[in-house]
This record gives structure tokens, C-alpha cells and sequence, in this order.
């Protein structure tokens, strides 16, 4: 098909309609038509891409002529216009007071409020393993994570804003209830705040430093609201998508004893009797690399859109105008013309020999140009340091009853819990490593 201005990818004719799983049928019409096709999604002229190469002139070669698209609505009703919702100049100001708050100086201080929350649960599962139960994985997983991120936002005051936060592992349904609770939360934020400077203290946790953080250009501080927004952008964005990597990671390789096996043989050769330093973390590639392809099968980011501002070309397609174009990180990091066997759990995929030749937007968990995930390092060393620290102890088997049934609402999740037998190693029948 064609137009007075160049070619219109193929697609669809029947609209996607609410009631159904949008990332089904994306990936049926995938199977249908291709790397890009038309589609009618909410009423909107929709591009869907599965091509990296049409992903990368979007996010990064031309990422300026591009704004959030529909997707971003949900996430404003939930998070405010914080770091992942604002757009232009507010976006670059603000993008420029957080980005010192995720300096890998930053985050390799705060790597013991990581270690000592993994050492907690880790100490949970062996008093279990020790009664021969089951543990919820998902569950402890989950308010493990929200631990994290809470301590490290809100430092000394993290029991008084802990109970308040506690409805994101409570509470599972997304809706626009949910969104109203948690939006309120915001008043907890700006007492804080507030409290703060009644008595003059000056934190080092994430929230002092954006307390501090001035415009380089105006010179002045974050406006509360701002404050607000992007503290609750961080927290969610910092809660459920690790949350939701480690679960269907452990599920994952409860499913494959063998890789198992060879995740626990590098653990025993390389971790010593105390934790390393994160500078120290890449030498341990094969906990990565099944860190990398858990994200690649279940990316909890599993889509992403964009608005044209202007027209475009994407390879031989025009691009009017105020067309969406969706980007599924889902369906790039299972396309068969990149992964060979793409549904199937194999870390060996990102040994350095494999995946030298590949287009490097294959992979995009964290999405990719100037708008690329700003927590990124931290929660690849929160994984990191989970994997290490309990994979080295505890053997983590699945129980009749868990499925895989997944969920693609605004970050991937499985619908259900998993709830798993651990078992204590034989020769780590003692902990070693010192928290």
C-alpha cells in the first residue's frame, strides 16, 4: 500500500478490541505480517516494529523527533509527570538533578542496604529449608525489593514511610483504585521532606540528594511536586520490575537443573568468605548471563511507545505524523530471525562468542537512547548480588501447582505466586559469606 508520500506497512484489518491480550495478538499479527505492520490499537494508528533496527532509529537516531505514546497514560494516572512521563525541557532539567543520585559511586555505597536485605531473606529460606516447608517466592521477593528501594530513597526515616509503601506487595490488581491509593502516598513524601527541613538534616539517601539537587541552570531547587513525582516514579519503577525478574528468574531455574548446576559451580569457584566489592561483579559471567536471559524472555518493560512528531521514514515506510509507533522489548528478544530456539532458557546465549554479531538493540530491558532506564545499574547489582548470595546456599525447587501464566499489563508479571521447597547445599550447609 501506498500514499502520495511513500509506503504503509501491511497489516490488520480488524482493530484490536480491549477484551482481548494485547501481547497475543501482537505477536499473532507479527506472525501474520512481519517486522512492521498498520494496526488500529485503542482507536489509534499504530505501528508495531520487531525489527531492532527500526527500534534503534526510534529510540536513539531519531529519538527527538519522538514523545511517549499511549502507554504512558496509565503511568501518569499512577506516577505523576516524574522522569518517565515528562517530556522536553522538564524532562532534560530533571533528568539532569537525578542522574548523580545513580553514579556507580552512588550505588557501590549502597551496596551493604542491599547485601544485609538479601542476608534477611536468605536467613528466612535456610529456617525454612532447615523445617523442610515452602517459601512464597514471589511474595518475599517482592517485599525484599520494596525494602531496597525504600531504605535506600528514604534512609533513617524508612520505618515511617515502610507501612504506608507496603501496598505494592499487598495489593496485586493495578487498576485505577490502585492508582488513587497510591498517589495519595505522595503526602508521605513531602512530610518527610518537610520534616527534614524543620530540623535541618541533610541525608545521603536518594531523597536528600534530590532535596539538594539545583537546576544548573536557574539555580533553583526541585518544586515539591516535582520532588514528589519522581520519588514515586522511583519507587515503582525500582519495586516491580526487579521484583518480577527475580521470580520468573528462580522459576526459571528451578525448571532447568543443569543450568543450576552451572550457576552454582561458578558461585562455589569465585565467591569467597566475604562478598566482593561491585566493581568485582562482571567476573562473574554465567549469574549475569542468566540474569540477562531471564530479562530477555520476560522483559518486566515488555512494551514500549512512542508518538511521531514530525513525519519519518522507517526503512521503506512512511511515518506521518502523530503515528504511534510500538516497541515490544517481548517480541525483539524472541524474534527467531535473531535467537536461535528463542523460547527456550539458555544463558549460554550471552557468552561473549555468541553475541558479538548481533544488532545491539536485540536486547532493550531498559529501553535504549537518551530515555534508557536511569536506575539500570543499580538494579542490575540488585539482581546480581540476590542471584549470588542465595543461589550460593539454597537450592530453590518448585512445588506442584506453580504455572507460568503471564500478565502484560503495565510491566510483566506472572499472575500467580510461585511457592518453592529451598534446600540447604550440602556443602553450605553453614553460611560462609560474610553479610
Amino acid at each position: 500500500m501506498t500514499n502520495e508520500c511513500g509506503r504503509i506497512p501491511p497489516g490488520p484489518a480488524e482493530r484490536y478490541h480491549i477484551s482481548q491480550d494485547l501481547l497475543t495478538w501482537m505477536a499473532e499479527q507479527f506472525r501474520r505480517f512481519g517486522d512492521i505492520y498498520k494496526a488500529s490499537i485503542y482507536g489509534t494508528d499504530v505501528y508495531v516494529v520487531t525489527d531492532p533496527r527500526y527500534a534503534d532509529h526510534v529510540l536513539r537516531e531519531n529519538w527527538q523527533n519522538y514523545r511517549k505514546g499511549q502507554a504512558i497514560k496509565r503511568i501518569a494516572l499512577l506516577l505523576g509527570n516524574g522522569l518517565m512521563v515528562s517530556e522536553g525541557e522538564v524532562w532534560k532539567t530533571q533528568r539532569r538533578m537525578i542522574q548523580p543520585a545513580f553514579h556507580s559511586k552512588v550505588i557501590g555505597a549502597m551496596a551493604d542496604v542491599i547485601i544485609k536485605a538479601n542476608a534477611a531473606l536468605l536467613e528466612k529460606w535456610e529456617r525454612t529449608a532447615q523445617e523442610q516447608g515452602h517459601v512464597n517466592i514471589t511474595r518475599d521477593i517482592s517485599l525484599m525489593v520494596l525494602d531496597v528501594v525504600l531504605i535506600s530513597l528514604f534512609g533513617d526515616d524508612y520505618r515511617q514511610v515502610a507501612p504506608h509503601f507496603a501496598i505494592l506487595s499487598e495489593e496485586s490488581s493495578r487498576n485505577l483504585q490502585f492508582a488513587q491509593e497510591f498517589r495519595s502516598l505522595g503526602q508521605v513524601v513531602v512530610q518527610v521532606a518537610n520534616q527534614r527541613r524543620r530540623m535541618n538534616v541533610s541525608s545521603v539517601d536518594i531523597l536528600g540528594m534530590l532535596m539538594e539537587a539545583r537546576d544548573r541552570d536557574s539555580g533553583q531547587y526541585m518544586p515539591d511536586r516535582q520532588l514528589v513525582s519522581e520519588i514515586m516514579t522511583l519507587v515503582v519503577a525500582g519495586h516491580e520490575t526487579t521484583a518480577s525478574t527475580l521470580n520468573l528468574t528462580w522459576f526459571l531455574i528451578s525448571q532447568n537443573p543443569e543450568i543450576e548446576e552451572k550457576l552454582g559451580s561458578e558461585l562455589d569457584n569465585l565467591l569467597g568468605s566475604t562478598f566482593p566489592d561491585i566493581t568485582d561483579l562482571p567476573k562473574f559471567t554465567y549469574t549475569r548471563n542468566v540474569i540477562e536471559e531471564a530479562m530477555r524472555l520476560y522483559p518486566p518493560g515488555w512494551l514500549m511507545t512512542r508518538k511521531a512528531l514530525k513525519d519519518d521514514q522507517l526503512g521503506d515506510y512512511f511515518v506521518p505524523a502523530g503515528t504511534e509507533i510500538y516497541i515490544s522489548p517481548y517480541l525483539i528478544q524472541r524474534h527467531p530471525a535473531v535467537w536461535v530456539d528463542p523460547d527456550r532458557f539458555d544463558p549460554d546465549r550471552f557468552d561473549s562468542s555468541q553475541s558479538s554479531e548481533r544488532h545491539g538493540l536485540t536486547m532493550l530491558p531498559f529501553s535504549a537512547g537518551p530515555r534508557k532506564c536511569i536506575g539500570e545499574l543499580f538494579a542490575r547489582v540488585e539482581m546480581q548480588v540476590h542471584l549470588m548470595l542465595i543461589a550460593k546456599r539454597l537450592r530453590l525447587r518448585s512445588v506442584d501447582g506453580n504455572r507460568l501464566e503471564l500478565d502484560a499489563g503495565v510491566n510483566l508479571r506472572n499472575k500467580h505466586d510461585f511457592i518453592m521447597s529451598p534446600e540447604i547445599k550440602a556443602h553450605n550447609a553453614r553460611s560462609d559469606v560474610a553479610a
